[in-house]
């Protein structure tokens, strides 16, 4: 496997939020590094290239990008899959829920990551234990908790609830490697994950959301 045992941060700013560069993410993944990050995420073929003149450090690639004819956004089409590859990047997460999706289906979508970059390992981000179940018949070699809590079924739902048990589901479900992410919020939360056996933790907004983490302590005023 390319994706250590340990901490993965990721490194992303859309459009809309303050720190939208690739020069400032390519940054924020070298304080990353320095602070013992052994693994990045981040969207976009050009935050991966820029990043990668940083670290040498495993990236898992996404691409987010909007369809009209689909609410699925993270790494969506063939299109997305190639932009990724030309990346350079060294695993490729993408949207494993069950919803529809604008072009090819989620098995041909990981048949044409295979064919076209067989040395790039895949993620999958579900939402729910079904989703694992079939993220793992499908031959992806990560599954990542990512989406729980960010589906209309799932909503509100958050992967600490109830000591993680939604995590502890998805663990005793399936064989493949487990990622936890999706609101790991401290390093708590992080220390308590690792203890329920997963492969690797992704934090982002926790760590590289400067205007987010200001807000929460503003909010406690």
């Amino acid at each position: 496997m390319l994706l250590p045992k340990h901490l993965i941060v990721s490194c992303q700013a859309l459009p809309d939020e303050p720190l939208h560069s690739s020069f400032i993410m390519s940054k924020m993944a070298l304080a990353a590094y320095q602070g013992g990050a052994k693994g990045i995420r981040a969207n976009t073929k050009e935050d991966i290239l820029a990043i990668k003149k940083e670290v040498n450090l495993p990236v898992i690639g996404i691409v987010k990008r909007d369809y009209d004819n689909s609410d699925i956004y993270i790494t969506t089409t063939s299109k997305e899959i190639d932009e990724l590859i030309e990346s350079g990047c060294e695993v490729i997460a993408m949207d494993a829920t069950l919803r529809s999706r604008p072009e090819k289906d989620l098995q041909e979508l990981v048949n044409y990551a295979r064919s076209k970059a067989p040395h790039v390992e895949l993620m999958a981000d579900i939402s729910t234990v079904e989703e694992a179940i079939n993220a793992e018949k499908l031959g992806f070699d990560y599954i990542g908790t990512t989406l729980h809590g960010y589906t209309p079924y799932t909503s509100g739902k958050k992967l600490y609830d109830n000591d993680f048990a939604f995590l502890k589901e998805v663990i005793e479900a399936v064989n493949t490697a487990v990622i936890a992410e999706g609101n790991v919020a401290t390093p708590e939360m992080l220390k308590r994950v690792f203890e329920l056996d997963i492969h690797a933790a992704v934090v982002g907004g926790a760590i590289t959301r400067p205007k987010d983490i200001t807000a929460r302590f503003v909010a406690e005023m």
